[in-house]
């Protein structure tokens, strides 16, 4: 439960059209606000992975805001954080930049994926997550095949984009 509420909110990409500029990260699923109902409720109803998860969403919701930002508090409908993936003039022009692509969400998909130091993160969470499973918790390391279909959804969707662009 803890693993699926940490990176549940990715999977609004699936309405992404209903977003600003088409950038799922603008919903409210990628601000601040379910995670702090869903930790609020697990302290109520006093269940430890309720709120656990609710924490694990929110990581996820504010490490987002690291490479072009979130919809933090989603109220005011504007991204943010450092937004290390973006510079200043793609932000301030991003339709210009979204109109060069046949699916806007390929302008964000292509920055991250030829970023090689999104990807050595990548591989890094993944070996940290290897390491802390079998280390601390080795009776749950069948939870590690869990993470293959949701990355196994991600290339899909990355290759998609990609040869939709070609």
């Amino acid at each position: 439960m803890i693993v699926f509420f940490a990176f549940i909110s990715d999977f609004d990409v699936l309405l992404s059209k209903y977003a600003k500029n088409e950038n799922h990260r603008m919903l409210i699923t990628h601000s601040i606000i379910p995670s702090l109902i869903i930790i609020i409720l697990g302290h109520i109803i006093d269940w430890p992975a309720l709120y656990i998860s609710g924490y694990g969403y929110s990581i996820h919701v504010l490490l987002d805001t690291l490479d072009w930002g979130t919809n933090l508090f989603y109220f005011q409908k504007k991204q943010i954080g450092p937004k290390f993936l973006i510079s200043k003039e793609e932000f301030e022009n991003i339709s210009e930049y979204l109109s060069k692509y046949k699916n806007p969400a390929s302008f964000f998909d292509e920055k991250y994926y030829n970023n090689k130091i999104c990807m050595v993160i990548e591989v890094l969470i993944f070996i940290l997550m290897i390491l802390s499973i079998t280390l601390l918790a080795f009776p749950y390391i069948l939870l590690i095949s869990i993470y293959f279909p949701f990355i196994l959804f991600h290339l899909y969707r990355h290759f998609n984009l990609k040869k939709n662009e070609s």
